[in-house]
């Protein structure tokens, strides 16, 4: 097994948890776990998998954040969506924009004729950002 870095948790848990506010007796509860056990995270000791997974969406995390930490990654924070309570959305990378952008393209040319590079161009840039100002899209 490859080692777990448990201080880049532990520092990464509380830094989140605080940064929301949240007390860690609180975190807890919203978390379904034991204050002790959050406590163990934040003291860098382990805990069962199933723990880690819990703490992800208290921190507003997307799933398997904790677990990306202790490999050495960074957690990937999301924003619930105003409106859908239960959805969140994850920023997007700029090459997954621009991988976006194609894919409006590819299809535009694949389902319309007598449309202009410059008119699909825009077309794709237009549903990009509409999709940005919808909070659907975030990068």
């Amino acid at each position: 097994m490859a080692p777990r870095d448990l201080d880049a948790l532990a520092k990464a848990v509380k830094t989140r948890r605080i940064e929301l506010g949240l007390g860690y007796k609180n975190a807890a509860k919203q978390a379904g776990i034991s204050p002790e056990t959050w406590k163990r995270i934040e003291t860098a000791q382990p805990v069962r998998e199933l723990s880690y997974a819990k703490v992800d969406p208290v921190l507003q995390w997307a799933p398997g954040s904790c677990t990306a930490v202790l490999a050495g990654r960074t957690p990937v924070p999301v924003t619930p969506m105003e409106g859908h309570p239960g959805v969140s959305i994850s920023p997007v990378p700029p090459e997954a924009l621009e991988a976006a952008k194609d894919t409006i393209q590819l299809a535009t040319i694949a389902t319309t004729s007598g449309l202009t590079a410059d008119e699909i161009r825009a077309l794709s840039e237009r549903i990009v950002a509409d999709l940005k100002k919808n909070n659907l899209l975030r990068g």
